[in-house]
């Protein structure tokens, strides 16, 4: 063997013991890292060997968590599940963490010395995440194997000894001493094995030709290589190498470097160059001519790269992704004419790009939620990856819009999403939260999640009447039950919340009790009337309504409801002057002769107890013996003379007056007058008399006359008697005139109002008896209130006295005169 050769072989066996030092340090940091994180961040840590059976104890979770017994199944302690495989599940009953699933260490960490699987796992009540990281440790269960289990070789019988052949190396997924350790060779006369270490770390096994071949002796033979693990057993592959001898062929290939190494962008299109690998030859002819293949490449490989054999540029023929794979090696062999093939070695770096936009997963969410919940109350419980790397894969979470959420960090890409403000469910229902995710790559990549909160009801809302009070009118004499008017309210809240109930507190009625007067409808607010009522016993009063709704807390609003009782024209004019006798017969009211036209003869005074227009009244003369003697004011009542009294003019004049109210229809009532002219009492007492006798004329006039005589004689007897004894006991004495006090009188049981000041108004007369004159002496005074023109009389008694007072008249007769006269 050449020195230089074995100079390089020395170099190359020297880089591949530091390359294993270094990896050895490599690996020792490794552990002590994660040792230190698992410190710093209080991690739960375990390691199991791969491919143990479902079921088998992984360790006491609970124990290590620190939970007793008691607390096991109260804090449900479970494995979060974010849309990846689970290998692991938790017992409720002793906390511990069992294998769920196969784990097969190659499938899941590929090449990575040091496996691990981290999950999350949930504890409620309070909530905690606790993280856990699993160690699976490699068992050898991988055998290893060539690429190619049939390698053909077509060295030139020129070949010195000392040539180098590549067989590009065994795969095995194991790691560590389980994985590829050497080769060997089985024995032969022409070729020996060499193990060489490239820079990934891979052995490399290379036949050595020790002794020159002759192709006439022998053209063609096989001899098999294997390659071993350091498993324990150990596992072996094997391969046939096919020898055929060629013809001489002096100047194999070469490559200008050994080994090429690009970075290509994860989204270079389809058919982008990779790198062009160059080999020269020195021969001329054929054996000058080169072609490219791939000598060592995995099968997925070859379906993403494609190698041009005759200027040897490699191309993209399919999508490449970092998150898949982040880089890729392979072996071009460079082949002359005669046979004569050089190795060389491509790797391929992946860059990443900002490709993936952040994923966001959900893992609990809270909804429907109280209206009143405190500001910080948790709604939901997310999740945030994204599959890029470095900058890439650094995420930003916020809420969209102006809503009263927040989203707050907390550890391992999970975030809380809280509230951040009140809640009014009558405002706002229902919430669509969405939920931004952007990433820090350029250009930056976000992700949009809305999530849906219900708002429940709370009983925070009173209910609300329409108006602050109501004003109802009711018709008097309204039927028993009618309603009379309706309170509605309104409330903003659901279900039981906004279920009124309606009821009467109080009114202003206190005579009897209000449910006699009216009654409400608790579900529709409708007010009943329980009475008919009546205008002319009271015109209005007023109610509180109470509205109240039906939260297991209830809230209530007041009302005032004025009800005004409406009038109808269901009463006829009274008339109070000049009142009707017993059986309908009219007072007499007496008219001197000489009396002018104008001039005021009585009044009619009548009154309604209605008001408004049913009560403004209006006088008719209905019917007269002389229709165009007498005119009645259509207003005031006032009868007066339309003309002066002639001759042929009857002394006994009957008038019937009608009295009518406004009302709609209206309602009437009728007086009868009998008016006599004559200038004093005696002139008219006559056609009193006749008119007494008389079959149409049925008054009380005689009743009162007898009466009155019996209370006279009554006096007289009584004053004698009295002056009488006076004079025995004060004989000699003059005596002067005594005069007894007023003797009442009777207004014909006609009771008028208190505010009324029309008609005739009452008086009295004074009995004055002189003892030494022995005459019966009468006096009567003036009344004690006289007009001009207003003079009535109650009846004929009155009439009597009025007329000898209009005349001046003292009277002095003795007591038959005064009987006959009467």
């Amino acid at each position: 063997m050449p020195e230089e050769e074995k100079a390089n072989l020395s170099a190359r066996r020297m880089n591949g013991r530091l390359k294993e030092n270094i990896g050895s340090v490599r690996l020792l940091f490794l552990l002590l890292l994660s040792l230190f994180c698992k410190a710093a961040s209080e991690q739960i840590q375990y390691s199991i060997p791969e491919e143990m059976e479902k079921g088998s104890i992984v360790g006491n979770l609970a124990k290590d968590l620190g939970l007793s017994p008691g607390e096991i199944a109260s804090r449900n302690l479970h494995v979060l599940s974010l849309d990846k495989k689970q290998y692991f599940t938790i017992s409720a009953d002793n906390g511990k963490l069992y294998v769920n699933d196969r784990i097969d260490r190659e499938g899941i960490c590929g090449e990575t010395i040091f496996c691990l699987i981290n999950f999350e796992v949930m504890a409620e009540n309070p909530m905690n995440i606790f993280h856990v990281s699993i160690t699976v440790q490699d068992i050898n269960d991988n055998t290893p194997h060539f690429l190619t289990e049939d390698i053909r070789l077509e060295p030139s019988e020129l070949t010195l000894p000392g040539h180098r052949f590549g067989l590009g190396y065994a795969e095995d997924s194991d790691v560590g001493m389980n994985s590829l350790q050497s080769y060997q060779l089985i024995p032969n006369q022409y070729f020996t094995l060499e193990t060489r270490e490239g820079e990934d770390g891979n052995k490399y096994a290379e036949l050595v030709l020790s002794k020159q071949l002759d192709r006439e002796s022998e053209s063609s033979f096989h001899v098999i290589v294997m390659a071993v693990d350091g498993g324990k057993p150990a596992r072996t592959g094997t391969a046939k190498i096919w020898v055929n001898v060629i013809d001489a062929n002096d100047n194999p290939p070469v490559f200008a470097r050994e080994l090429y190494k690009v970075s290509l962008k994860e989204n270079a299109p389809k058919g982008s160059s990779v790198v062009q690998v160059k080999a020269t030859d020195r021969d001329e002819g054929s054996y000058g001519q080169i072609s490219y293949s791939f000598s060592s490449i995995v099968k997925s490989d070859r379906q993403k790269f494609h190698l041009d054999s005759h200027d040897g540029t490699i191309s993209v023929i399919e999508t490449l992704d970092f998150e898949e794979a982040d880089k890729y090696s392979v072996a071009v062999e460079a082949k002359d004419g005669g046979g004569l093939v050089a190795h060389c070695k491509v790797e391929i770096k992946i860059v990443d790009e900002n490709d993936n936009a952040p994923e966001i997963i959900v893992v609990s969410l809270s909804s429907p939620l109280r209206e009143d919940s405190a500001s910080g109350t948790l709604v939901a419980l997310i999740n945030v990856k994204d599959r890029d790397s470095g900058e890439n894969g650094n995420i930003v979470c916020h809420v969209l819009s102006n809503l009263p959420f927040q989203i707050v960090s907390t550890s391992n890409n999970y975030y809380k999403l809280l509230t951040d403000g009140t809640l009014d469910r009558e405002n706002t229902p229902e919430y669509n939260i969405t939920i931004t995710a952007t990433d820090k790559g350029n250009p930056p990549l976000s992700t949009l999640k809305t999530i849906s909160v219900q708002i429940s009801d709370i009983n925070d809302n009173h209910p609300a009447f329409e108006k602050h009070s109501y004003t109802a009118y009711v018709p008097e004499n309204n039927p028993s039950g009618a309603s009379i008017f309706r309170v509605k309210a309104s409330d903003r809240d659901l279900d039981r919340n906004a279920q009124i109930t309606y009821s009467i507190l109080k009114s202003n009625i206190e005579d009897l009790p209000l449910s006699s007067y009216v009654s409400i409808n608790s579900e529709t607010g409708i007010i009943y009337a329980q009475r008919s009522f009546d205008y002319e016993q009271f015109r209005e009063f007023q109610l509180q309504v109470k509205a109240q709704d039906g939260g297991s807390s209830p809230l209530s609003s007041n009302v005032t409801v004025k009800v005004f009782v409406m009038d109808k024209n269901d009463n006829s004019p009274q008339i109070l002057y000049p009142s009707n006798g017993v059986e309908g017969s009219a007072l007499f009211e007496m008219i001197p002769r000489s009396a002018d036209a104008d001039y005021l003869v009585t009044k009619v005074v009548a009154v309604d107890a209605d008001s408004g227009h049913n009560a403004w009244l209006s006088y008719h003369l209905l019917q007269a013996t002389e229709p165009g003697l007498f005119t009645i004011g259509h207003h005031t009542g006032e009868i007066r003379t339309s003309r002066t009294f002639l001759e042929r003019d009857a002394v006994k004049q009957r008038v019937i007056i009608l009295v009518k109210d406004n009302g709609h229809p209206s309602l009437s009532a009728t007086v009868t007058l009998n008016l006599v002219f004559a200038e004093n009492f005696q002139e008219a007492l006559p056609e009193m008399k006749n008119q007494s006798s008389g079959p149409d004329y049925q008054s009380d006039l005689q009743f009162y006359l007898v009466l009155a005589l019996t209370l006279i004689s009554f006096l007289f007897l009584l004053t004698v008697i009295l002056a009488i004894l006076m004079k025995l006991r004060k004989s000699g004495n003059p005596k002067f005139l005594q005069c007894f006090g007023p003797i009442p009188h009777s207004n014909n049981g006609i009771i008028f109002p208190p505010n009324y000041e029309e008609g005739t108004l009452p008086y009295s007369y004074q009995l004055c008896l002189s003892s030494e004159s022995r005459i019966q002496e009468y006096a009567f005074p003036t009344t004690s209130v006289q007009t001009a023109e207003n003079i009535s009389f109650k009846n004929q008694s009155e009439a009597v006295l009025t007329a000898i007072e209009g005349n001046s008249l003292n009277c002095k007769m003795d007591k038959s005169d005064m009987v006959s006269s009467f």
